[in-house]
């Protein structure tokens, strides 16, 4: 990040975290062993992923070891998310990542022992830039399991700018391993 100029506000943050990814190599695979390693270390069985848009960090690689789910967007009611299983991703979304039909069988968030939460930056704090729908800030206010932010290193920042609804990660993934947030209790 630039000294001479920081970002002050989310839309601000969002072009310069779009301007870094472009440029970054991809530590997919880097990531993805360490998430594996840590996953089952925890534990975790059931695992809420994400179908990875440009640049983020694919972890479809985590298929062969744990029972993933993965998301379908809806607006109606209220925008929000449902769960579907992870081999029922076969049309692809307004946002440009593979998604469950709408008709596929729902998982409920209950079974699941661990999200792996997309951004387009955290912070140290676990504090996520998503892209500005609010998604997953609706869906984990109860959800007790393991949060995991996945993000590159240069993504990684002191602070971001954060709103009483934001749902911090409590645990980051970056190609140098998993840590926990600071300030955070895991």
């Amino acid at each position: 990040m630039s000294a001479s100029v920081v970002p002050i506000t989310k839309a601000e943050w969002r072009a310069w975290a779009r301007q870094v990814r472009a440029a970054q190599p991809d530590v997919s695979a880097t990531i993805t062993g360490h998430l594996r390693t840590f996953l089952h270390a925890h534990g975790a069985r059931r695992v809420l992923a994400y179908r990875a848009l440009s640049g983020e960090p694919d972890v479809a690689g985590l298929a062969d070891d744990f029972d993933l789910l993965t998301t379908r967007a809806r607006f109606r009611p209220q925008p929000h998310l449902t769960l579907h299983p992870w081999d029922t991703a076969t049309e692809l979304s307004r946002f440009g990542a593979w998604q469950p039909p709408a008709d596929a069988p729902q998982v409920p968030l209950a079974s699941v022992d661990a999200v792996l939460l997309p951004a387009l930056a955290y912070d140290r704090r676990g504090v996520r830039l998503g892209y500005g729908g609010g998604f997953y800030d609706r869906l984990l206010p109860n959800f007790a399991g393991l949060k995991v932010g996945v993000i590159p290193t240069a993504l990684l920042v002191p602070t971001l700018p954060a709103e009483p609804h934001d749902r911090p990660a409590t645990w980051l993934a970056t190609e140098h391993g998993v840590q926990a947030a600071q300030g955070l209790s895991p």
